[in-house]
């Protein structure tokens, strides 16, 4: 599911009984296949060995084209033990449709209509092309731009012209320039993440430029359908668009001094335990501009997608689609693996981490060298913020973990705790050099959630 909603490209093989013979009726079968089908691209069974290279060609051909996805082949064990003649079914070239020229002039007229169009870069363009074509189009327009979640980093984001991260759903400093925008340009946004606008009738138009058409709903509704590769869509615009003197950017650039302004606030906060925006800050000095970072899902989540400027293409990952806890360990060892020269952190709340904390021993086991902050305030600490703004009491969300140092240490890591606000940098520092796999426990004080997300936010955005 996490891979289906993420838009992963990934394959699961599964077992099964024998499916011509059984000598134990229906032992431990159940229907796999079927359970596959509402997370899965494709699933299938195998039924003869002959049919395998034709199964692996197509199951890899569903999860790798637009948009990617999960996929799953069932193998069942007297399959397994056929022989086949049959030949592995080479790879075929295909090249994606591009967007129709009709589509292209009048992307472009809306635009240079526009008085003050604003760009949304989502999960859709996190790709190596696509990245490189919306920095020409910066470049060549001028037009501000913001990101969801899962979009950070396509365009780096110390660009004067970014004006943040939709994290927060709505009433953020950023969403008074959405607001103010008669335009909004979309690139690549998946609707599996939470909505970062919300259309109403009367309000700005939207342009949506992607692999597929629009998923229409009572808040999205575009006026214009760019559909197509998306780097080659943006390049067309590129290439036929003109800055224009009407264009007005100055409310976007007064939201900006705002949103940095905001941002800056409580980054040399040195009280204990650790303030979020203090954390953030201070990943973001120590991690190199390849660093990559792997979030579990909590309000820390919030907190790096919102304050944490991504300079390079993934390099903060994270969910915005299932949002499922426990997924920051296991995300972070396969970047280990892939990325076996880049530096490698793990940034998990007490609760998503013990959900899998087991993996511990997978990356010791694999010799890896990783670092995990496990963020400690002993509760779920999404669902007291959620709680919160609802008034309701913190029910059934606090619990007892267990001495992370030593349990660290049982896998044959190295554990660490930390002291005091200052000392987060030179641990760093020090597991890295050291090598090898190290969790660090981070106590952290949660405290102003609610003031500052729920209240602050809002109240001081209205100014705008």
């Amino acid at each position: 599911a996490y891979a289906q909603l993420g838009a992963m490209p990934m394959l699961m093989i599964t077992g099964q009984k024998p499916i011509k013979t059984s000598k134990q009726g229906r032992f431990q079968i159940i229907d796999v296949v079927d359970m596959m089908r509402p997370l899965t691209k494709f699933t299938k069974q195998i039924v003869s060995a002959d049919n395998i290279p034709a199964c692996v060609r197509e199951v890899f051909r569903c999860i790798e084209e637009e948009r990617p996805g999960a996929g799953h082949l069932e193998l069942p064990e007297d399959i397994a033990r056929e022989g086949t003649d049959a030949g592995l079914i080479p790879r075929s070239l295909a090249r994606r449709p591009v967007a129709e020229e009709k589509a292209i002039a009048r992307a472009v007229a809306m635009i240079e209509g526009a008085r003050h169009p604003l760009l949304l870069i989502g999960a859709g363009a996190n790709r190596k092309l696509t990245s490189k074509m919306l920095r020409r189009f910066i470049d060549k327009t001028g037009i501000p731009f913001f990101s969801t979640q899962m979009g950070k980093g396509v365009v780096d984001e110390r660009d004067p012209l970014f004006l943040g991260n939709a994290a927060l759903s709505d009433h953020d400093f950023l969403h008074r320039a959405i607001r103010r925008a008669d335009l909004i340009i979309n690139v690549g946004h998946d609707v599996v993440e939470k909505p970062p606008f919300f259309m109403r009738p009367g309000g700005f138009q939207v342009i949506h430029v992607n692999f597929s058409s629009a998923v229409v709903d009572p808040v999205y509704f575009p006026q214009l359908e760019v559909i197509g590769d998306i780097a080659n869509s943006v390049w067309q615009l590129t290439e036929r668009i003109e800055p224009q003197a009407g264009w007005d950017f100055s409310f976007f650039l007064r939201v900006r001094e705002h949103v940095e302004t905001h941002l800056a606030e409580g980054i040399d906060d040195d009280r204990f335990p650790v303030y979020p925006q203090r954390l953030v800050a201070d990943v973001r000095r120590f991690m190199p501009e390849d660093g990559i970072i792997a979030l579990d899902n909590g309000i820390y989540k919030i907190w790096f997608a919102r304050n944490y400027k991504a300079y390079r293409p993934n390099t903060v990952l994270l969910d915005n689609a299932l949002a499922t806890m426990g997924a920051g360990l296991p995300s972070a060892i396969a970047a280990k693996l892939v990325h076996p020269d880049r530096k490698v952190l793990a940034v998990c709340g007490d609760g998503g981490f013990m959900m899998n904390a087991q993996e511990l021993e997978t990356a010791v086991r694999l010799a890896l060298d990783l670092v995990v902050l496990v963020l400690n305030d002993g509760a779920y600490g999404m669902i007291k913020w959620k709680q919160s703004q609802m008034n309701f009491p913190a029910f059934g969300l606090e619990f007892g973990n267990p001495d992370f140092v030593r349990y660290a240490e049982s896998y044959g890591a190295k554990g660490h705790r930390l002291g005091s606000a200052d000392e987060l940098v030179p641990q760093l520092e020090a597991a890295f050099a050291e090598g090898g796999v190290h969790l660090i426990d981070v106590p952290i004080d949660y405290s102003d959630n609610d003031r500052i997300l729920t209240r602050e936010i809002p109240q001081r955005s209205k100014v705008l």
